[in-house]
């Protein structure tokens, strides 16, 4: 206990907050046109123009799907004059990335057994096979 708070407490505040941060990560994530301006950002910093650009939509349209992204951490922008950058932060992506690690191991682990059991039944003699019985009438 620290501070008299329970560590269950901390515990459930923290699997809470990840919880949430992921979430928020995978709303941002789960739009095409976003993960486009993110395959943009990874190339280097840009504009709120170049990003609205490939997608012929106004300045308005893609400032709100930038807000998306910066409420996620995925994204920071910086006002230079009455020009907004936008550069990308890796950061939460690596904790998406890490919680699926955990499914990619699990199929990966699953995929393994699998490979194995296949590999086996190849070297393995096959059983004899019955004759066919002739049908009735021939």
């Amino acid at each position: 206990m620290v501070d008299n708070i329970p560590e269950c407490f901390i515990l459930n505040r923290m699997v809470e907050h990840v919880s949430q941060t992921l979430d928020t990560i995978f709303h941002a994530l789960g739009d095409a046109t976003r993960r486009a301006m993110l395959g943009e950002l990874a190339a280097g910093e840009r504009t709120v123009g170049e990003l609205a650009e490939p997608f012929a939509m106004s300045l308005a349209a893609a400032s709100k799907h930038i807000k998306v992204l910066e409420k996620a951490g995925l994204v920071r922008r910086d006002v230079r004059g009455r020009t907004h950058h936008c550069s990308l932060e890796p950061v939460p992506l690596a904790s998406a990335d890490q919680w699926l690690g955990m499914y990619r191991r699990f199929w990966t682990d699953r995929l393994d057994t699998l490979e194995q059991l296949l590999r086996t039944e190849d070297v393995a003699p096959s059983p004899p096979k019955m004759p066919l019985r002739p049908r009735k009438g021939e």
